[in-house]
């Protein structure tokens, strides 16, 4: 096998911009589902039974049907219901950020319940209305125990991105596809892709935990000093 065919002519730089343009489909879809989720986290333990209702058809949906599915629904849909001529990638960021919304709204939910009712009770003696308390004690709190799965679901993001491809995003597997097509390499450039994916995943992976190392040790510290 000739994997030096990734860095001929140009080559290596092609699927560098398919890279760059996976890393920015994915945060940017995951931004997207990080807000999502907290609406229909929120939904959830809402007291309203029509939040809660609405919270759990999104969640029913978006969890029972292939992510692969919603897109080609969301891409062709959208021009068809509203008339407007929607970009590929636009869509791209759009299915990825409602499906991964969904998984990351069972995070924050169960992060948000597994706190202490009494820091609510907390909140209140000090003064606080609901919505302080639940932004300045409950959700700082409820982050740090969230951040493990939420580093898990963007590295699962960052693997559904190469859908993408599937509406002609040109992210990168659609970059090593087109590749392909060029010098019938299969199986060189695939492995390369797999091992960009690896390196991309596992940097993630890292910065997560080292956000979860200074968390707990700040969380230590405040221990300490009470």
């Amino acid at each position: 096998m000739d994997f030096l065919v990734v860095f001929r002519n140009g080559n290596f730089s092609f699927l560098m911009t398919g890279l760059a343009a996976t890393v920015f489909y994915t945060i940017t879809g995951f931004v997207l589902s990080m807000l999502i989720g907290l609406i229909v986290a929120f939904g959830q333990l809402s007291k309203k039974k029509v939040c809660r209702t609405v919270a759990e058809i999104y969640l029913s949906w978006f969890r029972s049907t292939p992510l692969l599915v919603q897109l080609v629904l969301i891409y062709y849909g959208l021009p068809i219901l509203f008339h407007i001529d929607t970009k590929d990638w636009v869509c791209g960021i759009i299915a990825l950020g409602m499906y991964s919304g969904a998984y990351v709204s069972q995070v924050i939910r169960g992060a948000i319940v597994s706190i202490d009712k009494g820091q609510m009770e907390a909140g209140r003696s000090l003064g606080y209305s609901q919505g302080q308390t639940m932004r300045k004690i409950v959700l700082p709190q409820a982050f740090r125990r969230m951040l493990a799965p939420l580093t898990n679901e963007l590295i699962s993001l960052t693997k559904n991105s190469s859908l993408l491809s599937c509406i002609t995003v040109a992210e990168l597997f659609r970059q090593a596809n087109t590749l392909i097509a060029k010098n019938f390499k299969t199986m060189e450039v695939y492995i390369f892709v797999a091992i960009l994916y690896y390196i991309l995943n596992n940097i993630f992976g890292v910065i997560g935990k080292v956000l979860e190392k200074k968390l707990r040790t700040g969380e230590e510290l405040e221990g300490a000093e009470k």
